[in-house]
């Protein structure tokens, strides 16, 4: 029977820090416990710096559990077409960012005797078309920037590909346990952690931030958006392009002998695979069909065509996990990271490559709170202007993010056809002028919320894979009880009272 949750998460083991109570004052907060807040709580804290980590759920279990695990210095849309924006020193920066925050990980898990299935593995590039000179343009790419890749055999590969190459010495996590693990190892004199707490509110109020929650305010002098994409509105979220794409794991009639991170061009589609080892269990993950968010009709179809291609490659005994991971596209391939403006820092951008680069944020913002000169400043600033090379895809973004606005959802339908609506099942409606996300439970129970986004009042559309509302606008995602899942909305779908 399939299980709709991370692989990651039935391996991993618990967290037990509590809910904030009441108010409290502190130099530094950081909304969000995943990679990119737990690894700068940590920073700070060897730093002798104090900070307060707050987690509306549980600590690595957002956007960080439902990654691939995978560790690299090479990026999502691959080096040749970073290289087509940018020059040989940009991407030589990216590279060089990217392998100091992979060795800081590597001397974490070293240093606090992380227990997180940490292995060292090859990361592989191939192509199973003969005409695809995709492989070839990032091995040339490779050897123009400096970076030792080279060429393989279809020996190294699980599938029948025609051309390859990899990079040595890159690596996979159970990314769940890495950031549970390095949360409990942070000094808790330095940094306290806070599950349970999500941030409701966020108002300046001289020098400092007052941060609302459910349970208490938090006072404090720097602000850091920890959070995937910041909280609240922000110019900086037109400049990125918010995806889901999605995960299984199976196993297979006979264990494989492969080991690496592997990346495929199957004719048009980009597929990432790696096995997953635990004791005597062995997994095999496949990752793929990407797409905007709120944006497809039939969100279960991704995932049905990810277990196809499972079938199609490999001998499968059974799917035992499935899942939905979202990412934040920026415009120019580079995320933001950094100081933006009266004490706020923000991490976002990072696309699919999340680890490494919440990890580098972690790095590069200790530094800008502590006055220390970081090397990477300029390259990820959040305040960066130069949109030449972004403007086909902000362009693209926003034209998309509009046409949600002004056009009528698909599917939405009239009052008259709530007893159309199936069990497990979700659907717009329109009544009275209102649009209604209306829900009806395995139990037969009608679940009525407002299907405006709080966010900034775009139309929600259900997901029906992962049973959520999902803002096709910039990534707010909510349950169907209207409650935040992620996303910048720090407010959860208003409640829609019944008529009398």
């Amino acid at each position: 029977m399939y299980k709709t949750e991370p692989i990651w998460n039935a391996y991993a083991g618990a967290t037990n820090f509590p809910k904030l109570q009441g108010n409290t004052q502190i130099e530094t907060l950081i909304i969000g416990g995943g990679i990119t807040g737990i690894s700068l709580g940590m920073e700070l804290s060897k730093a002798g710096r104090e900070s307060i980590i707050i987690e509306e759920r549980k600590v690595g279990g957002g956007t960080s559990s439902h990654s691939t695990g995978n560790l690299y210095v090479s990026i999502d849309k691959i080096l040749a077409v970073l290289s087509d924006k940018h020059n040989k020193k940009t991407v030589q920066q990216v590279l060089a960012s990217r392998l100091a925050a992979l060795n800081r990980i590597k001397e974490f898990v070293n240093s606090y005797n992380l227990e997180c299935d940490f292995q060292a593995c090859p990361w592989y590039l191939y192509s199973v078309d003969e005409d695809d000179n995709r492989v070839e343009n990032e091995l040339k790419t490779a050897n123009e920037v400096g970076l030792n890749m080279e060429r393989v055999d279809s020996s190294e590969i699980p599938y029948s590909s025609i051309k390859g190459v990899k990079l040595k010495d890159q690596a996979q996590i159970n990314p769940m346990k890495y950031v549970q693990e390095l949360a409990k190892a942070i000094d808790a004199s330095y940094c306290k952690i806070y599950e349970n707490t999500a941030a409701i509110e966020i108002d300046k109020k001289g020098d400092v931030y007052e941060v609302k929650t459910t349970t208490g305010t938090i006072t404090a002098k720097n602000l850091v958006h920890a959070t995937h994409t910041p909280k609240g509105i922000m110019f900086l979220q037109t400049l990125l392009g918010p995806y889901r794409e999605y995960g299984i794991a199976f196993k297979t009639k006979n264990k494989l002998d492969y080991k690496g991170i592997f990346w495929g061009f199957h004719e048009d589609e980009k597929y990432s695979t790696r096995t997953y080892n635990v004791g005597d269990e062995q997994f095999v993950l496949v990752i793929g069909k990407p797409h905007k968010v709120g944006q497809v009709d039939n969100n279960t179809q991704s995932i049905r065509k990810l277990e196809s291609f499972a079938h199609q490659h490999f001998e499968v005994d059974h799917i035992a996990y499935r899942w939905g991971g979202q990412h934040y596209r920026p415009a120019d391939l580079l995320p933001y990271i950094g100081h933006q403006k009266n004490n706020i820092f923000i991490a976002t951008g990072y696309s699919t490559d999340g680890l490494v680069y919440g990890t580098l944020a972690g790095i590069m913002i200790k530094d800008q709170i502590l006055g220390v000169s970081n090397p990477w400043t300029d390259l990820f600033d959040p305040s960066r202007t130069d949109l030449l090379k972004s403007a086909k895809s902000f362009i693209k973004e926003n034209l998309n993010v509009a046409k949600q606005y002004l056009d009528l959802l698909p599917g939405t339908g009239e009052d008259s056809e709530f007893a159309d609506i199936a069990a497990g099942e979700g659907k717009v409606i329109e009544k009275k002028g209102h649009k209604l996300a209306v829900y009806r439970t395995l139990e037969n129970k009608i679940v009525v919320k407002s299907a405006v986004c709080p966010h900034l009042g775009c139309i929600v559309a259900f997901n029906d894979a992962e049973k959520s509302w999902d803002c096709p606008c910039h990534g707010s995602r909510f349950k169907v009880d209207g409650s935040i899942i992620e996303g910048p909305s720090l407010l959860p779908l208003k409640e829609i009272k019944p008529e009398k």
